[in-house]
């Protein structure tokens, strides 16, 4: 049992964090003066420039002042937003097509090498100004200048360099669950030969799957690629190795912001929809190695399996504890639905699966036809519920064009 007490305080301590809050509104406000000192001193640029009294010397180091402007509201930015969402509250862009690169991975020793190195350009453009205007500056200024610049470049080096063994050292504590070494006689699925749809039924035996870890059991293998070996994925495929330019229809931004997996962390779905032989397995199974590499713990099945899977817990009479095993693995895997027909009770048995996910967890689900056309796979009864709930915080992409696999064949008969 906790004390209550103690809890009560830590709680209580906890919440001073936004004591930080209108600091943070302070820096917002410091910002709008900078906007207003950056279009003052470009209006004062035009206006000499209009009149002729701007030399280039002048020019140059008014052009210097703005850049100097723009880097110092860059760092007032990072610290709002990156320090905000760091030490105060998640900000909940996750996702969002505008968020900026460096904070899908901000944290507390990033921010400070990034803070770090935004010192050294800002120092930078002021050593250039006294460099531009040497014959205004005295040799005093500019030995200190050069002096206060080195140590502003040896200070940011030695805090990278503290901070990458830093962050490798809490980088396993900021996995979502580390991945575990399963039971004797549990095998994962480990064959690269490429599977026909009909190879798995719903009434198959059952399916050896990598079964979620159990409490009490050691934990091991913490790294990126257990996870990866223990996903149960058919072969091992990179974002890196897709065709981009085989899809007619192939939305690229989408694509490159999935790859980021910060979908995972943000609970969202992804539906990979086109006919076969696109690449939907493919892209399917490179997100899911890439959420291995972020430090989720991934499952890869096909629907039937799944259904298969689900099948046997029910029967067990343990459909429950199963769903709720499943909770351990942040991103599950559903591929080929639409491929092997399933009849009304496998049809239930995934939809409770999307549905006990929904909004708790992620799913990428490849298929091939459009969620309004699943009535035909499924039972009209689940179909639409089914799809309203995987379709609600999801990036659905569409792949167009002819099967690569053919593609390949004709063109190696051709020659």
């Amino acid at each position: 049992m906790q004390n209550t007490p103690t809890t009560t305080l830590g709680y209580a301590l906890f919440a001073t964090r936004w004591l930080q809050a209108p600091l943070y509104f302070g820096l917002v406000a410091a910002q709008g003066v900078y906007v207003y000192k950056f279009f003052k001193e470009l209006w004062t640029l035009i206006l000499m420039c209009v009149t002729g009294h701007a030399t280039e010397t002048y020019v140059m180091l008014a052009v210097l002042k703005l850049v100097d402007v723009v880097m110092i509201a860059n760092l007032l930015i990072m610290v709002i937003v990156g320090g905000y969402e760091t030490f105060v509250s998640r900000i909940g862009l996750q996702g969002h097509r505008d968020q900026p690169e460096w904070l899908s991975h901000v944290n507390s020793n990033v921010l400070k090498v990034k803070l770090a190195t935004a010192i050294v350009g800002i120092s930078s453009v002021h050593l250039l100004q006294m460099f531009v205007d040497v014959h205004h500056t005295s040799r005093h200024a500019l030995l200190w200048g050069t002096v206060i610049h080195m140590a502003f470049i040896v200070s940011a080096a030695i805090l990278a360099y503290m901070s990458g063994p830093m962050a490798a050292q809490g980088g396993t504590g900021h996995a979502d669950r580390p991945a575990a070494d399963g039971p004797p006689g549990e095998h994962t699925r480990t064959d690269h030969a490429p599977r026909h749809p009909e190879e798995s039924k719903p009434d198959a035996p059952a399916v050896t799957l990598p079964a979620p870890r159990q409490a009490g059991r050691p934990a091991r293998d913490t790294d990126a690629e257990a996870r990866i070996r223990a996903a149960g994925f058919p072969a091992r495929k990179l974002l890196e190795d897709f065709d981009q330019h085989h899809p007619r229809d192939l939305d690229h931004e989408t694509l490159a912001r999935l790859g980021k997996a910060d979908f995972v962390a943000a609970r969202r779905n992804v539906v990979f929809v086109g006919p076969p032989g696109t690449g939907k397995t493919h892209l399917a199974i490179a997100l899911g190695v890439r959420a291995c590499q972020a430090g989720h713990r991934v499952l890869f099945a096909t629907a039937a399996e799944w259904a298969a899977r689900l099948s046997g817990a029910r029967a067990a009479g343990q459909l429950d504890e199963e769903l709720a095993a499943l909770d351990e693995y942040p991103l599950l895997i559903v591929d080929e639905v639409g491929y092997t027909p399933l009849d009304a009770a496998a049809a239930g048995l995934l939809f409770h699966l999307v549905a006990h996910r929904y909004e708790r967890a992620s799913l990428v689900v490849t298929g091939d036809r459009p969620l309004g056309r699943w009535d035909e796979i499924f039972d009209g009864a689940s179909a639409p519920a089914m799809t309203d709930r995987l379709a609600h915080h999801a990036d659905v992409v569409r792949l167009d064009g002819e099967s690569y696999r053919t593609r390949r064949a004709t063109s190696t008969w051709a020659d």
